[in-house]
């Protein structure tokens, strides 16, 4: 069973209650403000809960301030949070920048918990907090940057510019347009290994090694290396 999102006030300098009227307070009096933005509650924290949204190059910083009562505070701070998680990522900066956010937002929800519940009465009816995070589908949303670094770690493994003497190549390119891969050297797709390595591009320095079946050089940026292969042979 999915837990609807709060409806959040669309405007982020609007206020629920009336400034004109206090909430009724305890034992039948007035309470003093400030009063929660979102239903008029009292007691209420003036805090801000802010979010992230990455787009590759543009990025969005969200905020939302308070004053919040307990449950309306709770609900935007798992609201944005839970937002967070999903679209914070999707940015070199953004990877940077998001987990920052959401450790700040604990601040704000530490002053938010010390609350006393919202006293009834209030103009407008509390938010409803929903699930706590850790129940929530998007905090799979934390597992997004494990994921990339384990891509990019991944592709580097695999990548012939951090190859050294002693791997192994596959080329699933050709002869005069090579695509090397590093592989495993007791693998089926293992087709040449890696006898010297020179940060120069110039296929002369693998004559000094008669072994050498092929030179791969590579010249781009500042990428600069030729690999001498001598051809793997299936015993």
């Amino acid at each position: 069973m999915s837990v609807p999102a709060p409806q959040l006030p669309s405007d982020p300098s609007a206020t629920v209650p009336d400034p004109s009227a206090a909430a009724p307070g305890p034992g039948g009096g007035f309470a003093a403000g400030p009063f929660c933005r979102c239903c008029g509650s009292v007691p209420a924290v003036q805090a801000t809960v802010r979010g992230h949204q990455g787009f590759l190059v543009v990025m969005r910083f969200l905020k939302l301030r308070g004053p919040f009562c307990r449950d309306c505070g709770t609900a935007v701070f798992r609201d944005m949070t839970a937002k967070s998680l999903w679209q914070g990522w999707w940015g070199i900066a953004s990877m940077v920048i998001n987990p920052v956010t959401m450790l700040v937002n604990l601040v704000a929800l530490a002053k938010i918990r010390r609350l006393a519940p919202p006293v009834p009465g209030a103009p407008g009816v509390p938010l409803t907090p929903g699930r706590p995070l850790l129940r929530r589908v998007e905090i799979l949303g934390l597992l997004l940057p494990v994921l990339v670094v384990a891509a990019v770690a991944f592709a580097a493994q695999r990548d012939p510019d951090y190859a050294d003497v002693g791997d192994c190549v596959n080329n699933t390119g050709s002869d005069y347009r090579p695509d090397l891969s590093v592989v495993d050297c007791s693998g089926w797709d293992a087709e040449f290994r890696i006898i010297a390595r020179f940060e120069v591009s110039d296929a002369d320095v693998c004559k000094g090694y008669p072994q050498t079946d092929a030179a791969y050089v590579q010249e781009r940026g500042s990428k600069v290396y030729t690999l001498c292969l001598s051809e793997v042979r299936s015993s």
